[in-house]
């Protein structure tokens, strides 16, 4: 199957010190906090291979006398939670993208030793069946007994395997997936038609993905049964239709079954899955519309099209942000288009980042964009939401969207200081993002010698006497012979204007368009330097389907306005400068964007990014009246 965009293997591209890369390490700190006893308890217990006593214990894990029931993992990973087990296929998942980036080996071999101890839970179940819970699960839900969705959780397990094997070269993860697949299988195997369509009625998490990625490397027949098997047609075939099938529906059983008709299509070249996926999209995002952040999901369910004012409570569910921006990322990769690469940007800002604590690392299980809202924040230890899962997946994997490649050169997707080491035409060739922290810094702020030197020193270039309207980059070329190449740069949806791109210091002509691309073909030399600025404004979005309500962006930065009750602006939203100002836009060596206060209006607040609330009050939507 042909891909208009093919991605970069994972350790080509770096992310560069600022924000973003401070989050990431933050993150791996948390990854590597988390215990192996405590990761692997719940399947040492069911495979019989470990018993506690209070007094330290007795158990062929190593257990210790610092192991007693305070340092347990409890919430949804306790050994009374039916879901037990799921947070062990994120963290497999994290602790791979972590070290195929950084190759830091105290990641790998913490990771490999928990996936030899799975080998050996595994043996002891008799060589098939892995899971931190009883096959009894699955017995009692074809039986028509409620259980907690114990394919979700098998799901994140088998995708943690598979990540193992695809990113660190792990085979005893990949030998493990093939041992479930032959008690899938089995199982599956005496299933009517009927009673495999009831079965995935049920919450089956992305199993249709992890057997394609297993199709996907073995090429065994048995594999593409599996696909068939997962084939969730009652749900396929009526989006097929063009019916919504979505409003008011369970986001997170979804989104992930559309990843794995995604995996499906590209493994077996079957053009119904990738239809599927498509008429999907259409569903749940162009015909449904979306929040200023990106979100059509509110407390787990999908909202009506058109009519989200009556369902902004509980708020979006960093689940649901982070797989919607894998299906994104796929949909890219097939068509390459931007409009694809914008909405994975706008959930990035306002999804990934607003939803993780940016002290603790910890995650908001739902974003709330209401009247009065507030952010929970989950504990380390004490609560493993499914949220906790793809928080630490998202946050290890921010530069995996950054660059992509084609038959005619590489294009740059999103705005992330970083820097990508590739091959082409027998040269080694390198592309350096920075940006000018005088000139807007984004996502966050951040403190810089550089910023330091350029408010010390006289002699360099002066300070713009008000906060920039543009961010502002410098892509530098570096290149081990002379090679032409395509250089492909996304102009994002927010653009302000004609934005400025200089090669060397010759300005390229436009027009430039947002939601498009700037496309600079040349014989690249070594040191080449690409200037892109890109103009921003305030700007206003209408709450959709309902007139007069509106939430305000900063370019792409979704604003909260610190106030813990509706208020009524009065302004002219097409005008935005009538209701808001400037506000706190210089902080030592940086610039603040989104931050704002109220102009003109009975009692005044103000206005930051909404991924810069911790713990306030915050309100995004507001009715605007002339």
């Amino acid at each position: 199957m042909a891909h208009v965009f093919s991605e970069f293997r994972p350790g080509q591209v770096q992310l560069l010190d600022g924000p973003l890369r401070a989050r990431f390490e933050l993150n791996k700190k948390y990854v590597m906090s988390l215990t192996d006893q405590n990761l692997l308890r719940s399947f040492y217990l069911e495979a019989g291979l470990w018993s506690y006593s209070g007094n330290g214990g007795t158990t062929t894990a190593s257990a210790t006398n610092k192991d007693g029931p305070e340092h347990w993992h409890w919430g949804w990973e306790s050994p009374t939670c039916e879901l037990r087990g799921h947070m062990m296929g994120h963290w497999l998942s994290a602790a791979a993208r972590i070290y195929a980036q950084t190759k830091d080996m105290p990641v790998k071999a913490k990771a490999d030793h928990i996936v030899a101890e799975l080998a050996k839970c595994q043996e002891a179940n008799g060589g098939e069946w892995l899971a931190a819970f009883p096959e009894s699960f699955m017995v009692r839900m074809m039986s028509g007994n409620w259980v907690w969705a114990p394919h979700y959780t098998i799901h994140k397990l088998l995708m943690g395997l598979y990540d193992m094997y695809a990113l660190t070269g792990n085979e005893q993860a990949l030998a493990i997936m093939k041992g479930m697949a032959v008690w899938i299988e089995r199982w599956t195997s005496g299933f009517t038609q009927e009673q495999l369509d009831e079965l995935l009625d049920m919450e089956t998490g992305g199993m249709l993905e992890v057997w394609s990625d297993l199709y996907g490397v073995t090429g065994e027949e048995k594999h593409r049964q599996l696909i068939g098997r997962y084939d969730r047609r009652r749900f396929f075939n009526r989006l097929l239709a063009g019916e919504d099938v979505l409003t008011n529906k369970h986001a997170n059983t979804q989104i992930p079954e559309i990843l794995g008709a995604a995996r499906a299509y590209e493994v077996t070249g079957d053009e119904r899955f990738r239809r599927v996926v498509e008429a999907f999209w259409a569903c749940a995002v162009t015909d449904r519309g979306y929040l200023c952040t990106g979100a059509g999901d509110n407390g787990e369910l999908w909202m009506p099209g058109g009519e989200m004012a009556a369902l902004l409570g509980a708020g979006q569910e960093h689940c649901c942000s982070y797989n919607m921006m894998r299906l994104a990322g796929y949909l890219l990769r097939w068509t390459g288009n931007p409009a694809y690469a914008d909405y994975w940007e706008r959930r990035f800002i306002n999804g990934v980042l607003a939803h993780q604590h940016g002290d603790t690392g910890m995650v908001t299980y739902f974003l709330g964009l209401g009247a009065g809202s507030s952010k929970t924040w989950g504990s380390e230890t004490q609560h493993f939401w499914c949220c906790h899962g793809t928080l630490i997946q998202a946050n290890a994997s921010y530069e995996s969207q950054i660059y992509r490649e084609d038959e005619q050169g590489v294009a740059v997707i999103q705005w992330i200081p970083s820097k990508l080491r590739f091959q082409r035409n027998g040269g080694m060739i390198g592309l350096t993002i920075e940006q000018d922290g005088q000139n807007g810094l984004y996502p966050m702020n951040k403190w810089s010698v550089s910023g330091m030197e350029a408010i010390t020193r006289v002699h360099v270039a002066p300070i713009p006497v008000r906060r920039p309207d543009r961010f502002v980059y410098r892509l530098t070329v570096s290149c081990s012979k002379e090679t032409r190449f395509l250089l492909k740069m996304r102009l994002p949806w927010w653009l302000a204007g004609e934005p400025k791109i200089t090669v060397n210091g010759m300005e390229q002509e436009g027009p430039f368009d947002p939601s498009s691309y700037c496309e600079i073909a040349r014989l690249w030399k070594d040191g080449d330097v690409v200037s892109v600025e890109l103009p921003k404004k305030l700007a206003a979005e209408q709450l959709p389907g309902e007139p007069g309500t509106f939430a305000f962006m900063d370019g792409p930065i979704a604003l909260a306005g610190l106030v813990d009750e509706e208020r009524r602006l009065y302004g002219h939203p097409e005008q935005p400068e009538t209701l808001l100002a400037p506000d706190r836009e210089r902080n030592h060596g940086w610039w603040n964007p989104g931050h704002y206060k109220t102009v003109g209006q009975d009692r005044g607040f103000r206005f930051i990014p909404l991924y810069e609330i911790k713990d306030e009050t915050y309100t995004v939507y507001f009715p605007v009246m002339p």
